[in-house]
């Protein structure tokens, strides 16, 4: 990722959560999970002591999987990525590209949580975030997750500006499952931050993402389209996806239909004299979506 983003891209729009922040987090959450294990654990012990001692020792196992090791599991996929802990520091859990994890994230960051902090006591979790440059342990490693911090000056964070209106549900049959998360990552980067890049560094840029998101999806960007407009309207179109698996197929706005049509805003046209942009050719009017929807690339 690190040479897709060059110095001029500034800062990085995830911003990673610290060790005292997660250190907080995990111990709130510790202290509800161990709250709740010596509650279900005394009923578990009233309740068997009829029992033999093998069957207790095996309840008493099942009900460490079931309270310490499952239930974070279930918090964590059921609010995606958000427990109690995190919620009250202002964390949250997410994929390395910034989306929304799932239950195979929240299990292998369970398993080997067990390993890493309960079990060594939090030591071997505290020395690998502090080792990480982004503060993660090695369940996010291993998970393809990271903690973020949701509670930041909204003036900080970057601002992705929308793609045009007529470009809206255009990219809806584009396969996006061989995109790797890095580039989701550089491309949201780049559109969050493309208002503050020269326009020439940035007009580059944005080819050699369009590129790499062309080559990964087998699909060129239409011709006449800026690159720009390109990466904004396909990594709308994934979040369109996100939101429909996420809230069960309910609509989302911007996923298609009649739009407004107009040009392109002043940061998707290419520069004058981009050095080393090739030409995107001659000018190309689309009228497919109706009279005025063209877009009449600069010369």
């Amino acid at each position: 990722m690190s040479e897709l983003v060059t110095g001029e891209a500034v800062a990085l729009e995830l911003r990673p959560a610290r060790l005292p922040s997660r250190g907080l987090a995990t111990l709130l959450d510790l202290v509800v999970a161990v709250t709740a294990y010596v509650v279900v654990s005394v009923v578990v012990v009233v309740s068997t002591a009829s029992l033999d001692d093998a069957a207790q020792i095996a309840l008493s196992i099942a009900t460490f999987l079931l309270v310490l090791v499952g239930g974070p599991i279930a918090v964590e996929t059921l609010s995606h990525g958000r427990s109690l802990g995190k919620l009250a520091c202002g964390l949250r859990v997410v994929r390395d590209d910034g989306g929304p994890i799932r239950f195979r994230h929240a299990l292998v960051r369970g398993a080997i949580g067990v390993v890493e902090i309960l079990l060594t006591l939090g030591v071997v979790a505290c020395v690998a975030s502090l080792v990480s440059a982004r503060g993660r342990r090695l369940g996010d490693v291993f998970a393809g997750t990271l903690v973020v911090r949701e509670r930041v000056p909204a003036a900080r964070s970057g601002f992705v500006e929308p793609p045009p209106p007529w470009l809206a549900g255009r990219f809806q049959g584009l396969d996006l499952s061989a995109v790797p998360d890095g580039l989701w990552l550089a491309v949201r980067q780049y559109l969050g931050r493309m208002g503050q890049l020269d326009p020439q560094v940035g007009w580059a840029m944005a080819v050699r993402l369009a590129g790499e998101l062309a080559a990964c999806t087998g699909a060129p960007a239409p011709q006449g389209v800026p690159p720009a407009a390109y990466l904004a309207a396909v990594v709308q179109e994934r979040q369109v996806r996100e939101a429909r698996r996420a809230f069960g197929g309910v609509p989302v706005a911007g996923a298609g239909g009649a739009a407004p049509a107009y040009g392109p805003p002043a940061s998707y046209v290419r520069p004058a004299g981009a050095a080393g942009v090739p030409s995107e050719g001659p000018a190309v009017v689309d009228r497919s979506a109706g009279p005025g929807t063209g877009f009449v690339p600069p010369a």
